[in-house]
């Protein structure tokens, strides 16, 4: 199968929105994202499904369970069932989050890695295994966090810097996240993605997030997009250009039209960036 280039705006790929979707895909939508694990080794009419569509739109593949951080032995089986399910999609990007997630088994969490120089060398040596498998570089995710890992040697910044310069990978720059972590401990969102290695970002996410009622935020996934992280995408594209961008919905779902107005959104932005010129 041919391979798709991602480009432009697009939205996470869920089996609630499938019957919305083969009724016709909205406009604004130039592209999906799934989670590899929830549809690599599938059969049946789920699979039936996914091909109509990975036919007609490209797709890129976010995992979840990679377990970059993790002690565990890296999961190879699952690397190499990724592989086989991109190939067969003609899919070109794979991306992971920069956090841990196993221990005896899966903990359904992601988890912060400790900002140490022992930690990039360990988290990148299990990158280059898993691009090695793959054949392809990996998009490294900057994750949402709430509790600091202590013992840290660097900043997250210079820590995800110095994971992506020592695999030689990719970064997949989630704008909420980002705002998010600024909100919850109190640093300057800017002044971070300026600090972030910005000359490898291959891919965003947009998402909306939720207000504790002590004023934390937790990155839901579960509701709009607010303004600041709208006028934060803004200033990424001023930095980085019209990179392609997915909004991330996984619960609380409304009707596809509305899904389609924030993804329009995303596509707006990207229409009126004007990439900061590098100074000569």
């Amino acid at each position: 199968m041919t391979t798709a280039r991602i480009s432009g705006a697009g939205l996470g790929f869920r089996r609630e929105m499938i019957p919305a979707l083969k009724a016709g895909v909205p406009p604004p939508i130039d592209f999906f994202e799934l989670a590899p694990e929830n549809w690599a080794g599938m059969g049946g009419r789920s699979a039936k499904h996914l091909r109509e569509f990975t036919e007609r739109f490209p797709f890129v593949c976010h995992g979840l369970s990679l377990d970059l951080g993790g002690l565990r032995p890296l999961d190879v089986d699952l690397l190499e069932r990724i592989g086989t399910f991109m190939r067969a999609h003609g899919m070109s990007l794979y991306t992971e989050h920069l956090s841990w997630c196993g221990d005896d088994g899966h903990l359904y969490d992601l988890l912060p890695i400790p900002c140490t120089g022992d930690a990039v060398r360990w988290v990148a040596g299990r990158i280059r295994q898993a691009q090695d498998i793959l054949g392809l570089r990996l998009g490294i995710e900057n994750a949402s966090y709430y509790v600091a890992p202590p013992g840290a040697e660097m900043g997250e910044a210079e820590f995800i810097r110095a994971v992506i310069g020592e695999a030689d990978c990719l970064l997949h720059l989630d704008v909420n996240n980002v705002y998010v972590n600024s909100r919850n401990f109190g640093f300057d969102p800017l002044a971070f993605i300026d600090a972030l290695p910005l000359e490898r970002t291959c891919y965003l996410h947009m998402a909306g997030h939720y207000v504790e009622p002590d004023g934390l935020l937790v990155d839901t996934h579960g509701a709009p997009v607010i303004d600041p992280v709208w006028a934060l995408l803004d200033a990424v594209y001023a930095r980085v250009g019209p990179q392609p961008t997915c909004l991330e919905r996984d619960f609380n779902l409304p009707a596809l039209d509305d899904l389609a107005g924030e993804v329009a959104q995303i596509a707006a932005a990207q229409g009126r960036c004007q990439p900061a010129r590098k100074a000569t």
